[in-house]
């Protein structure tokens, strides 16, 4: 943990990650001013009021299409990440963010709820670029013995995020007719934070000694972050999975898919990030007010009420953080989603009764938080750290952009669908998200190995039965043209080092 590995994943994820998160939950507040806002364009503009069904589909629209501006973002962001790098993606990207900043925050001021709409698909697109960009830069920074504290970083970032949008849309702060463009301004400060301070950290130094080939620059990165003088150990390990990776491409995504030595990591990964969108807690966090509301919670208390979930999952966060390599990923992911299901049907007692009993609202936001704690213990940050640690440093870029198009895509489907499921459906509509998280559970408990201080070499290994081939055939398949395995490479590289080879490599 050195003040350079520190100030990176810092700084990056408060201009990434918990840009994210604020903009889940800062739409949930000003609700009713924006929709008042929309309606007084129309009727200036066609001289009639929008009708209700007109006003909800364009609101589901605002909320939902910042998940289509994400996929965007994650289908460009394998070649950006190539040709730039980790962390000046990551600066980059902040011209997403002030763009989207400026255009929502003036779409009052001139009139225009399309402004809006397009800010929303702007930051999407910065939220799509950082949330594969920050795991990637993070899990290559990181140590293997605190790889997965310090992939969880992304996710405390995420909740403090969305706690920030629920405090400053307090009535006291910018929860006000007049106000609600300013929650949206607010975006330019984490932005502004990153562009300065992350230029003067170091770029990826797997990045630059697999893909740039630039020994000396990333043995002053690993110093930088590691915080000592002697990196060689580290530099070692890094040259030797350059040797094996000589004279491989990077993969492209059909060339990915069509790897029989990943196929399981891909479903792995395919329906980790599914349920990790699927299983209702955007849905809680977009409509928030309007369950509560439901919940027959008096409005005047609905913010302050709210604000305990965004407290409760940061905190939850962080305690996961704390545990996640003491007790591994497998047990909080599957715990995480198993307590989810459980309080989903429970939810769904309290809110079908609770117009027949009177403390039964108070059940129904003790279920919510319970729902957001045992979301954030597992589910919240661990899907990407295991695309991290599922893929060698070739096909990292594809896997992500995998991963991040199923991960808005669903996010979109929640988005869109959920006003309507919740009008069929009634108080049985988190039955649906129970069923998901139920499933994701189950596909965890047979499929996912535990990959808690496991190199990529003995992640293959656990996955290599599945995948029905040999250790032998898998390591052909990631590396073409080397018939080595990793042991005799192991064996090799040592002798090397012995002549004095490697201390020439790295000079």
């Amino acid at each position: 943990w050195s003040v350079s590995l520190i100030v990176a994943s810092l700084t990056g994820a408060f201009g990434s990650s918990f840009l994210y998160g604020y903009n889940l939950s800062v739409v949930n507040a000003p609700a009713g001013y924006i929709k008042k806002f929309y309606n007084e364009t129309w009727v200036r503009r066609y001289g009639f009021s929008m009708d209700e069904g007109t006003l909800t589909l364009l609101w589901s629209i605002t909320v939902s299409i910042f998940a289509i501006g994400g996929l965007v973002g994650a289908i460009i962001v394998t070649p950006i990440v190539k040709f730039f790098g980790r962390k000046c993606t990551l600066v980059l990207n902040n011209v997403f963010a002030v763009a989207a900043a400026l255009l929502m925050s003036l779409s009052s001021l001139a009139g225009s709820f399309e402004m809006l709409i397009l800010g929303r698909i702007i930051m999407g697109v910065d939220a799509g670029i950082s949330l594969s960009a920050l795991p990637m830069y993070l899990s290559e920074i990181s140590p293997k013995e605190i790889r997965g504290s310090l992939g969880q970083v992304t996710a405390i970032f995420i909740c403090i995020g969305v706690f920030t949008g629920q405090v400053l849309g307090l009535p006291e702060i910018f929860g006000q007719e007049s106000r609600w463009p300013f929650l949206f301004g607010a975006i330019i400060v984490p932005a502004l934070i990153q562009a300065v301070i992350l230029p003067f950290l170091p770029e990826s130094p797997r990045y630059l000694l697999l893909e740039k080939h630039n020994t000396s620059k990333a043995e002053k990165a690993f110093q930088r972050f590691l915080g000592k003088d002697d990196v060689s150990h580290e530099i070692e390990e890094v040259l030797a999975e350059s040797r094996v990776q000589r004279n491989t491409k990077m993969v492209s995504i059909l060339q990915l898919l069509r790897t029989r030595a990943v196929r399981w990591q891909i479903v792995t990964v395919v329906i980790t990030m599914g349920s990790y969108q699927l299983c209702g807690l955007n849905a809680i966090w977009y409509y928030t007010n309007n369950i509560f509301s439901e919940s027959g919670i008096k409005q005047e208390t609905i913010p302050y009420v709210t604000l305990s979930t965004g407290a409760v999952e940061t905190l939850a966060a962080v305690f996961s953080g704390l545990v996640i390599e003491r007790l591994g990923r497998r047990p909080l992911l599957i715990g995480g989603f198993g307590l989810m299901v459980v309080f989903f049907g429970v939810l769904t007692v309290s809110l079908t009764l609770q117009s027949t009993v009177h403390w039964l609202p108070y059940l129904s936001i003790f279920c919510i938080l319970a729902i957001i704690a045992s979301f954030c213990i597992g589910p919240g940050g661990i899907p990407f750290v295991l695309t991290g640690e599922f893929f060698q440093q070739s096909q990292r870029p594809a896997a992500f952009m995998i991963a991040g198009t199923v991960n808005w895509l669903s996010n979109f489907a929640v988005g869109l669908l959920f006003p309507f499921i919740q009008a069929g459906l009634q108080t049985y509509c988190f039955l649906v998200f129970a069923g998901i998280c139920f499933a994701g559970a189950t596909y965890l408990f047979f499929v996912l190995p535990e990959t808690k201080n496991k190199t990529f070499h003995e992640i293959s290994q656990a996955f290599a039965k599945r995948n029905k081939v040999t250790l032998e055939m898998q390591e052909m398949n990631h590396y073409p043209g080397e018939r080595k395995s990793s042991e005799e490479q192991e064996s090799n590289f040592t002798s090397s080092a012995d002549n004095g080879e490697t201390k020439k490599g790295i000079v």
